[in-house]
């Protein structure tokens, strides 16, 4: 067996105990995955967001029109990558649904947060699992800022998507989905703390920005992310779960998860698993 880390990017940590299998097929096999059009919303959308807020934190002055500019100039960047077969959005709606948001997001939610850095490097940080295994957590916090929030330092992190923004079952108002969103905000807060030697000890913030026409946009937060990752002393974190899936070099299939799909998996057309 190979002495080498096993690298795991802080975005891909969930979608490993979504479906292994896929995991592995984009990951270790290198296996192509495809892109629509509303994936691209989403990354132009955190561009354009992203001028804004690096601008703020250098103190330059930007406009919120510049930001959506550069929505508008990545959202084009974003095209040559782009299967239309995924979804049936149009590129005339991405443009109004994008501008909408990233205007929402730079005049409502933005200054409510004190943003010490953006699109941060990270260093690499390596973890010995045992039984041979060692892990390297990676990643930019390149969709996640960090705010200082009641003297403390913390995560906040842009999620876009169809089902970033959910009503809340007891109230009935809007509320950022943060169902799923852990693993990834664990590991960032493990990749801030290596990286800076600084402790993580505010919340998460994620910010959803709903790519739905509704353009919704809300914030909630999560506690304790790391532990999610690290486990405690009587529950293993996913760090021990991912080590044991190296370890023996089984990535195990779910038909039922959400990305069991031909869009969205580049071993679906070969999958033995799926039913047929």
């Amino acid at each position: 067996m190979s002495n080498a880390p096993f690298p795991i990017r802080a975005s891909s940590f969930a979608s490993l105990f979504s479906c292994a299998h896929r995991w592995e097929a984009i990951h270790i096999d290198k296996m192509r995955s495809r892109s629509g059009r509303r994936a691209g919303l989403g990354t132009a959308v955190h561009a354009g967001a992203a001028a804004y807020d690096i601008a703020r934190v250098n103190q330059e002055s930007i406009s919120v029109d510049e930001a959506c500019g550069v929505f508008m100039d990545e959202l084009s960047n974003q095209e040559e990558r782009i299967d239309p077969r995924i979804d049936d959005l149009s590129i005339k709606d991405a443009q109004v649904i994008g501008i909408k948001l990233v205007s929402e997001y730079c005049n409502h939610i933005a200054p409510k947060f004190n943003y010490v850095a953006v699109e941060m490097e990270t260093k690499p940080f390596d973890i010995n699992c045992g039984n041979g295994v060692t892990i390297r957590l990676t990643g930019t916090l390149d969709r996640a800022r960090i705010h200082s929030y009641q003297g403390g330092i913390g995560i906040a992190d842009i999620k876009t998507g169809k089902k970033a923004v959910i009503k809340d079952q007891k109230t009935g108002q809007p509320k950022a989905n943060i169902a799923g969103h852990g693993a990834q905000i664990g590991t960032y807060e493990l990749l801030y703390e290596y990286t800076t030697g600084e402790k993580i000890t505010a919340p998460a913030g994620i910010i959803g920005l709903s790519t739905e026409t509704s353009h919704l946009i809300a914030v909630d937060s999560i506690s304790n992310a790391k532990q999610i990752i690290t486990g405690t002393d009587i529950q293993p974190g996913l760090l021990e779960f991912a080590a044991d899936m190296f370890a023996s070099g089984k990535f195990p299939p779910n038909t039922k998860s959400m990305l069991c799909s031909e869009k969205y998996c580049p071993r679906w057309n070969s999958c033995v698993y799926r039913e047929r």
